[in-house]
């Protein structure tokens, strides 16, 4: 049996994972293009998934998201051209910038709460929802386990 084949009969947590993501980001993306936000696009998510009301720091975008700072700084100069956030000086400290939604990035992050909850209400009712709570929970805690291991050393090979 080829390895496609056997990747598909049996797809590992990896495939699983990526193959969950991009249908869920593509009805997210494709219900909020309906919705007046045609020119937002699933990598806009490593910004506006986390980003909170009253702002936040492209270090802490960057940390929560698993996407390097750099990269938060291409999407975020996307996203202000785009008219859903703004640079502010943090009034914690003035030498750094808060990413902050306008009124447009609020009424979108509002919306796509409100799109995945009912993604998440969807799927519970399809496999129950004590199942839903268990499988939500197993997850959670193989999440935080995974991104813990990527945040140790590596290990010499020997």
């Amino acid at each position: 049996m080829r390895r496609g084949e056997r990747k598909a009969m049996d797809p590992d947590l990896g495939i699983m994972a990526g193959q969950t993501l991009f249908a869920i980001q593509r009805e997210l993306f494709e219900t909020l293009a309906r919705e007046g936000h045609p020119r937002l696009r699933p990598r806009h998510g490593a910004v506006l998934a986390y980003l909170d009301e009253e702002g936040s720091r492209a270090t802490d975008l960057s940390q929560q998201s698993g996407q390097h700072k750099q990269v938060i700084g291409t999407l975020v100069d996307e996203l202000v051209e785009l008219g859903y956030v703004r640079r502010e000086p943090d009034p914690q400290d003035r030498r750094a910038k808060l990413i902050v939604p306008t009124p447009l990035g609020l009424e979108e992050m509002e919306r796509a709460d409100a799109i995945v909850a009912d993604i998440e209400r969807r799927h519970a009712l399809a496999v129950g929802e004590d199942v839903y709570a268990v499988f939500k929970q197993a997850f959670r805690q193989i999440t935080r386990l995974q991104r813990a291991r990527l945040a140790q050393p590596p290990t010499p090979a020997g």
